[in-house]
């Protein structure tokens, strides 16, 4: 075989190394390109499908390979969407998720309809599931959104839980079409849909949280653990296939079942993201370009009219509905656009209802008799050939029109949100710096994982990973063992995509030297971490209070770890009385919001009514899974030792002596933890107290100074200013 017969290329392409190689440069080129005309990337991609598909100049026929590659970025997405949903707004926002969802299911059914029956004069069935297939939609749009930081925003919420009853429904309609077109609906096929739908739900909201926490406490393998959800995303598709509904379905529902095992600052969720953007969801897209037919525009005037009224009929019907959302639930122009953008594009289930009604032939009986006699019938099919071409235009419009919608009202949302902060402020001590004390191998990656966790949104500058050494001993191997611990941190740290900056300090005094290091990087919060299988001295607070406590300004988390983070279902977070009127009050509880968010875990409230008022106000703002218990003295501690099971981490926010909310039961805590609590994950926090640096003069024992933190509109403004930056 010579050189030339190896480098032979014929059209379409067949060899499979040159046909990915192909697909990448695309997904590489295709958006920077049409960046710069200010044209969405996913436009981009799906335009580039249609110029390389078997319908443009014939690079690539779509294969087995790109409907593979295909249908695992389309499950990619709507996993993402269940994934990344805040599951506190989610349950908050459920009925107006049904409001939205019977909106853009029922306006979309009544105008197609009308349209199909009155004006394409088509059969009753095909009007049906014609007007079906523009109440469903694909959140075609949702990686803009991710991209601009806006997956958190109410409206998108609303939408998302929306668009799972509104495909719900549509492919509901779908299953009894084509069970009439066959004569099977009655009442058996009512029940076993009924039935099958309710088991494959059950398992998937009940069982898989139980097997995912299982698996994340027993393999810490990140590979393991990624290619686990990759496994579990993709049987939920198959069980809802089984059901008898689409897989989108499934692997939307395997990502609420998998929110809160997985942390959305975590490795293993910027591993996922990473993936599914990089690789799969393009493929998608490319793959619904080459599905596009430009030359229906020219030879068939009958799909032009047909195309245009579906156009028409599914972007009005959209709009109308989100209209309506908008004006009733007191939402924004962008956030309308939102809500409108990522329902008015179709792609997944247009393609499921159009491919399925077209395969059903309503005169089969006659081809076949036909046949035998030796004549050929035309086929009647439910969906002809005409609305087959003109959904491959309406999937090309409604993707290119939400495409430029939701980059709009994404970039108005993202501006707005900055609009508030300070450049000057954000400059000051106050921005958030993290420091890790790490002194043990172990422990490093689970403090890194709870850095990464409380860790604000808007931390620009990363986290600093501290080990001391003892420069009074003559230890050789002691540079070696702190660069170790120091890389496994920044390779945990690397794997979430935050730049962590490791620190050597040689010391006599590792007192001294952390107190220094946090001078030094106006460290904000300090996180230390005890072993898991060592208990905590009885002198160990005492100490901790005499050496860093007295000479760091910084909120102090004292972290043991007896389980991930990500398998924690509740928080328990007891509170001392009066615990408000310390100045760092606000800084932690923003920690413990982020922890909540970032995790999807409950948390529990233990305090003074007095405390409970103000924790209740930040989550009437800022809504988290949350329940408030009253507890008011701190003598009775250990009465709460009943209320923690396994599966729960325990908060406790202390105090050092003299401020307002020390209690002298703090010092038995040791005791009470080493007793009780052994097998129990717990996070000791010291707030954040200013007065403590040497250069600062303020006293917290006048009342003055306390005074403004008695009012709740006062400390509302500094946690509202935090949780801006959160």
């Amino acid at each position: 075989m010579t050189l030339l017969h190896v480098f032979e290329i014929n059209f379409p392409l067949k060899n499979p190394v040159l046909i990915f190689s192909v697909i990448l440069f695309i997904i590489l080129f295709a958006p920077i390109l049409l960046n710069k005309l200010k044209i969405p990337h996913l436009i981009g991609l799906i335009i580039a499908g249609a110029l390389i598909g078997p319908n443009g100049f014939n690079l690539m026929l779509r294969d087995s390979s790109i409907v593979l590659y295909g249908t695992v970025g389309l499950l990619y997405i709507m996993f993402l969407a269940g994934l990344e949903i805040d599951i506190a707004d989610f349950k908050k926002n459920s009925l107006k998720s049904l409001y939205f969802g019977m909106l853009t299911f029922l306006f979309p059914m009544g105008i197609g309809f009308v349209a199909g029956y009155y004006v394409l004069h088509f059969s009753l069935m095909t009007s049906i599931l014609l007007a079906s297939m523009f109440a469903s939609h694909t959140l075609i749009v949702y990686p803009i959104l991710s991209k601009y930081g806006v997956v958190k925003n109410r409206a998108v919420n609303i939408t998302v839980g929306g668009t799972v009853i509104t495909d719900t429904l549509a492919l509901m309609v779908l299953a009894v079409i084509v069970g009439m077109s066959t004569g099977e609906v009655g009442r058996d096929f009512w029940i076993k849909l009924g039935v099958s739908v309710l088991v494959f739900a059950g398992i998937i909201m009940f069982v898989f949280p139980l097997i995912g926490r299982w698996f994340f406490k027993r393999f810490e393998d990140k590979i393991s653990q990624y290619i686990f959800v990759l496994a579990l995303v993709f049987l939920g598709a198959f069980l809802a296939e089984a059901a008898g509904i689409e897989a989108i379905i499934g692997a939307f529902l395997v990502g609420l079942a998998l929110n809160k095992l997985i942390p959305h600052t975590s490795p293993l969720m910027n591993r996922i993201e990473f993936v599914g953007n990089a690789l799969f969801i393009p493929i998608f897209l490319i793959g619904v370009g080459m599905l596009i037919d430009y030359r229906v525009f020219f030879k068939d005037l009958e799909t032009l009219k047909v195309a245009g009224i579906m156009i028409s009929v599914a972007v009005v019907s959209k709009y109308i509905a989100a209209w309506i959302t908008q004006k009733t639930l007191g939402f924004s122009a962008d956030e309308r656009r939102l809500i409108f953008s990522l329902s008015n594009s179709q792609a997944a289930a247009t393609l499921a209802v159009v491919l399925v009604g077209y395969n059903i032939i309503l005169n089969q009986p006659a081809i076949d008799a036909a046949a035998a006699l030796g004549n050929v019938i035309e086929p009647q099919r439910l969906l002809n050939e005409s609305v087959l071409n003109g959904s491959i235009l309406m999937i090309l419009v409604t993707c290119t029109i939400s495409s430029f919608v939701a980059q709009k009202g994404a970039q108005n949302l993202a501006l707005l949100e900055t609009e508030g902060l300070n450049p000057e402020e954000d400059a000051d001590k106050t921005q958030e710096r993290i420091l890790v004390a790490l002194n043990n191998h172990e422990t490093a990656g689970e403090l890194i994982d709870l850095a990464l966790i409380v860790k604000s949104k808007k931390n620009t500058v990363g986290l600093f990973a501290l080990n001391v050494i003892d420069n009074s001993v003559n230890d050789a191997g002691a540079d070696k063992r702190a660069s170790k611990i120091l890389s496994k941190a920044s390779s945990n740290a690397a794997a979430a995509d935050m730049h962590l900056q490791e620190l050597i300090r040689y010391d006599i005094n590792i007192v001294n030297a952390i107190s220094s290091v946090i001078k030094e990087n106006k460290i904000t919060d300090l996180l230390l971490g005890l072993h898991e299988k060592k208990g905590i001295s009885d002198n160990f607070l005492g100490n901790l209070t005499e050496g860093i406590l007295t000479k760091c300004n910084a909120t102090t988390l004292i972290y043991k770890p007896s389980q991930p983070l990500s398998t924690i279902k509740r928080h328990i977070i007891v509170i001392p009385e009066r615990a408000e009127k310390e100045p760092g009050f606000p800084f932690w509880l923003v920690k413990v919001w982020n922890i909540s968010r970032n995790t999807g875990a409950k948390l529990v409230f233990y305090a003074t009514a007095q405390t409970l008022t103000y924790i209740a106000e930040v989550n009437k703002k800022h809504p988290v899974e949350c329940v408030l218990n009253q507890f008011d003295d701190w003598n009775d501690f250990l009465i709460l030792s009943r209320d923690i099971s396994s599966n729960d981490n325990l908060i406790l926010i202390m105090s050092r002596k003299d401020r307002p909310s020390y209690h002298h039961h703090m010092t038995k805590i040791p005791h009470y933890l080493n007793k009780y609590f052994q097998t129990t994950n717990f996070i000791l926090i010291y707030p954040m107290q200013t007065g403590v640096d040497e250069n600062s003069e303020l006293d917290l024992k006048n009342p003055s100074v306390l005074e403004p933190l008695e009012k709740l509109d006062d400390l509302g403004k500094t946690i509202a200013r935090l949780f801006k930056r959160r």
